[in-house]
């Protein structure tokens, strides 16, 4: 059936015809003619946010927490670029989004016309792929397209630029379009001998280490990842865009590695020979100075993106696919090899890590003046709250403290911006992901550095009936860049420190000038009934203002551009390792 109609409207149809049922986006004079057939759709809700960052990072926090797409839509010019820090930090991260975007008219661009800005161009280094459209009969082509490019292979941004004169030309409109992508099609199935060799390294290896990021979610494989565990009694360290997807209680679990991971998981890895890399990117958080990085570890790396494989470590055994199946297939070659008798012995480097685990666990001194620990914060959200809501976090101190001190258990429970490291992504991506997953908890954990970026959401969340709750951890301070000057610049705080005890602005007040509840804690002993305060009131968002110590320091931590070996557990505090790889 072919229908006429005009650009825009088929942009509505198609966006209906592929599943779209929240979209994110302010309007503006260029894509002012989608907004009018959105106003009649009964599929798409439009949700206007008040800040098109707010719209990119809602549609990230949106597309992780369903599965789907996350869609956003903006203006020409400001409009669009407004939306590049997002677009940028899905790219990071591997987040499948679809930025739409309204062009100026096509006899218009390249004229400096006004709202005019080549959003194409800007983006195409931090988008998957990108269109623009200036004829009314691609667009229904082009979505179908974007959408199957963002989904599939390595997940990713997509953005659809589109012509005003497009949007309002009259075109026929027929579903669904042949797509035309001769050159994309990614490599999912594994070959068979390098999953062979991968399997007879693993038996034949003495400390061998699962490497797992956040690939392994987005294949959904935590299941088989679990049982690939289990079946070899393999460590395993979980990377921040990979947290719960092992859950953190398992026994087999040494933690986070990499910059501030736990002291057994940094160990692990330094002192492996064997690295089994799984959906990870072997990322300069993880690795500290590359080339001091597990230097006795041979390494399997498996990655659906081909071009991750040896980019930053030569692997020994490449293996391109997508990661469920490449552990299906993991699976059924070490059953193999254990069925010919070859299996691994790893007691002698299991007493090594539980050492590491007993001497060096994760830890926290309480402020000796009696103020909150940002830890002990944290800690009790996890403990009232639950491994079964989502936690979304920013950048910095927090964020760390969230990826330390929260019990993950369920996969992409953890949503916070990892490669890109972007301030202010947690409030819009916690309004994103309860959108998109209403039943659940949503806790935005957000330092007051990066809540004053884009709180502007609030209002937005009060609007739309989106009651997320907010932990502001308030250390006065931009938290991660002061302990970096504590550390390396001899305590010269410049331009860090935010002044909170004139409390401008006031974040409790703030909280109820945008329609929300404002709740403030200041002493340890009030936490735990401030949190379950907050836990009660289900009608609105909820901001609490948690006032802690400004001195408080994120450990373990490796220093930029050092070794992991030279990782400190506190303050000039180092493990002291044994040197049983030479043995």
């Amino acid at each position: 059936m072919t229908e006429e109609m005009t650009g825009a409207q088929a942009l509505v149809r198609a966006l209906e015809q592929v599943g779209v049922d929240t979209v994110f986006g302010i309007p503006g004079g260029a894509i002012l003619p989608a907004y009018d057939p959105l106003y009649d759709s009964t599929k798409v809700r439009h949700v206007l946010v008040r800040h098109e960052q707010g719209a990119g990072h809602a549609a990230e926090g949106y597309a992780q927490a369903t599965g789907k797409v996350g869609v956003c839509m903006a203006t020409s010019g400001p409009g669009a670029t407004n939306l590049v820090t997002a677009i940028a930090d899905a790219y990071m991260d591997s987040v499948p989004i679809v930025a739409i975007t309204g062009q100026v008219a096509a006899p218009l661009i390249g004229t400096d016309a006004f709202q005019e800005a080549d959003i194409s161009g800007i983006t195409m280094p931090i988008t998957k792929h990108n269109f623009l459209v200036t004829d009314a009969a691609d667009i229904p082509r082009t979505i179908a397209e974007a959408f199957h490019i963002a989904a599939t292979g390595r997940p990713g941004p997509v953005l659809v630029d589109i012509a005003k004169d497009a949007l309002q030309a009259k075109t026929a409109f027929s579903w669904p379009p042949i797509m035309r992508l001769p050159g994309y099609r990614p490599v999912t199935r594994p070959h068979s001998k390098q999953i062979r060799e991968a399997a007879r390294l693993m038996a034949e290896a003495r400390r061998p280490v699962l490497y797992v990021g956040g690939g392994v979610h987005k294949a959904h494989a935590s299941a088989e990842l679990l049982q690939l565990a289990e079946l070899t009694g393999i460590p395993v360290v979980t990377t921040l865009m990979a947290k719960g997807t092992f859950p953190d209680s398992h026994d087999l679990n040494l933690g986070m590695p990499g910059m501030h991971g736990t002291v057994a998981a940094v160990g692990a890895l330094q002192r492996s020979d064997l690295l089994i890399a799984l959906g990870t990117r072997f990322d300069d958080r993880v690795t500290g100075r590359l080339d001091t990085f597990a230097p006795h570890a041979k390494i399997i790396h498996a990655d659906i993106d081909p071009a991750e494989i040896s980019k930053n470590r030569h692997a020994d055994v490449p293996i391109v696919g997508d990661c469920r199946e490449v552990l299906n297939d993991l699976i059924n070659a070490v059953k193999h090899e254990q069925a010919e008798g070859r299996s691994g012995d790893y007691t002698a480097w299991w007493a090594v890590l539980n050492g590491y685990r007993k001497t060096y666990p994760l830890g926290y001194d309480a402020p000796e003046d009696g103020s909150l620990a940002p830890q002990y914060v944290v800690e009790r959200l996890s403990a009232l709250v639950g491994p079964d809501a989502y936690y979304v976090a920013g950048v910095g101190q927090h964020q760390m403290w969230a990826a330390q001190f929260i019990g993950y258990e369920n996969p992409g429970t953890f949503i916070n911006s990892g490669g890109a490291g972007t301030m202010g992504f947690a409030v819009p991506a916690a309004m994103g992901a309860k959108m998109g997953a209403p039943d659940a908890t949503v806790w935005a954990i957000d330092g007051d550095g990066c809540f004053q970026m884009t709180n502007q959401e609030l209002a937005t969340c009060a609007l739309e009936g989106v009651p997320i709750k907010v932990a502001v951890i308030n250390n006065g301070n931009l938290g991660m860049v002061r302990q970096w000057q504590t550390l390396f610049y001899n305590e010269r705080y410049s331009n860090t420190d935010l002044q909170s005890p004139r409390r401008i602005p006031d974040f409790v007040k703030l909280a109820e000038a945008y329609g929300c509840v404002g709740l403030r804690c200041e002493r340890p002993e009030d936490v735990d009934a401030t949190i379950r305060k907050a836990m009660e009131i289900n009608d609105v968002p909820v901001v609490i203002d948690f006032v802690v110590h400004k001195d408080a320091m994120v450990w373990p931590m490796v220093a930029a551009g050092t070794s992991n070996d030279e990782i400190k557990f506190a303050r000039d505090m180092a493990p002291v390792w044994d040197n049983e790889e030479e043995s």
